[in-house]
């Protein structure tokens, strides 16, 4: 089991909760400082960094990554002190704007609606090879890959150094959006001390509901934790998967048993490399269990179904300091008349409902529902009602055109 902190909940990444949000003074003074500041504009994926390294949720992190930094996460998967890291956090720059900064520099990191969010201290700026990043985070270097197609697009030089947090990003749901220090003090006033989190990027379906509530049997609570930050196109819109999560909760789960909030980072469909990190940032709100199912953090075809459980075998446990909880495939058997898994059914595929992605957004379009074997009605009435509203922004405009959208 992972060392604990004295309020009973398992320490930090790194041992100390990172916190780099400017108040009192100290934000007066750099709010005036920003105005004389060069600034370096901020794409969607760097504004939801710059919130989660500055509230915690990337700790140890204090800023974007230097050239060691950067180096050692690409081959090692470590930070350089030993500590495990999967992913590079980084802020790419165009190389003009790089030659104008010396180390020791301040700039405001602004965001793309123009407001100045924060404050960076240059440490450096390197160039990096984009085919060796995706070679090593994504295990690909297809622009297929919605993760090499961003990085292929990102300016050639990154700029590294410290940052500070002047104002936060606007929250779309202000109820969820909960600092790794707000998720701590909720969980030890519950008395929690083990708690599972469970990741997401869709809505929950009747097997995400039955691996969570397996998990939950095991532990105090259960701290459900969908990324709301940046994702493909394609994905379903977050606030359509608020309101499936809500109607979820308020029907089917011990409302004192489960915690509900924003994961504010970007996606990087990293899949094995981003289950890792994952788990890590749900150790910096306070898990001490993390729930990994098949093709965790996946896109396509580029990763094998259990590849993210198994890349958790290269990490010593005491230094990665939390315990994956591994998942095989879910679904409802007919024949066992539950759900189960490819672990306990003994039943032929014929006797699973299992529905993809792609058959459930047909069924949807044509007006039927999913049975409640795969998602409970509730959560099918809204995504019915979602994929309405999609088919009505797409249908032709003036000339024959289609409005731009989502699949």
């Amino acid at each position: 089991m992972p060392d604990r902190s004295a309020a009973g909940l398992v320490p930090p990444h790194g041992g100390t909760l990172v916190d780099r949000v400017l108040r009192g003074d100290a934000l007066c003074a750099a709010r005036e400082r920003v105005r004389h500041l060069p600034a370096v504009r901020l794409d969607p994926v760097r504004t939801a960094d710059l919130e989660c390294i500055t509230t915690g949720v990337f700790s140890p992190l204090d800023g974007f990554m230097d050239r060691a930094q950067y180096d050692s996460v690409l081959e090692h998967m470590h930070l350089p002190d030993g500590l495990p890291w999967t992913l590079p956090v980084t802020l790419p720059v165009p190389v003009g704007l790089a030659t104008t900064l010396r180390p020791g520099a301040e700039v405001a990191l602004v965001g793309p609606e123009g407001r100045p969010l924060g404050l960076m201290q240059v440490r450096e700026a390197f160039s990096y090879d984009p085919e060796r990043e995706a070679r090593r985070v994504f295990g690909t270097c297809d622009p297929a890959h919605p993760g090499v197609a961003r990085l292929r697009r990102q300016p050639e030089v990154y700029l590294a150094g410290p940052v500070w947090l002047l104002e936060r990003p606007p929250a779309p749901f202000p109820d969820l959006a909960l600092d790794p220090a707000e998720t701590r003090r909720i969980f030890a006033a519950r008395g929690w001390r083990h708690v599972v989190g469970f990741q997401t990027r869709n809505p929950v379906h009747r097997a995400h509901e039955y691996i969570q509530k397996v998990a939950l049997e095991l532990v105090d609570g259960l701290f459900l934790n969908p990324l709301l930050g940046p994702t493909k196109d394609d994905d379903v819109p977050a606030a359509l998967r608020v309101r499936c999560y809500r109607a979820l909760l308020g029907r089917y789960y011990p409302e004192a048993r489960v915690l509900l909030a924003a994961f504010p980072a970007a996606m990087r469909y990293a899949g094995p490399r981003e289950a890792v990190f994952h788990a890590i940032c749900r150790k910096n709100y306070g898990c001490s269990h993390f729930i990994v199912g098949r093709d965790h953090a996946g896109v396509g075809h580029f990763y094998g179904p259990h590849d993210s459980q198994r890349i958790f075998s290269e990490f010593d446990p005491h230094r990665l300091g939390l315990t994956p909880l591994f998942f095989d495939r879910a679904f409802w058997c007919r024949t066992c008349g539950g759900m189960a898994s490819d672990r306990t059914c003994p039943h032929p595929e014929a006797d699973r409902l299992i529905l993809s992605g792609t058959r459930v957004r047909e069924m949807l379009r044509a007006g039927v529902l999913p049975p409640p074997e795969f998602t409970r009605p509730e959560v099918a009435r809204l995504l019915a009602e979602g994929m309405r509203t999609e088919a009505e922004a797409l249908e032709p405009v003036a000339g024959g055109e289609e409005v731009p959208g989502g699949e």
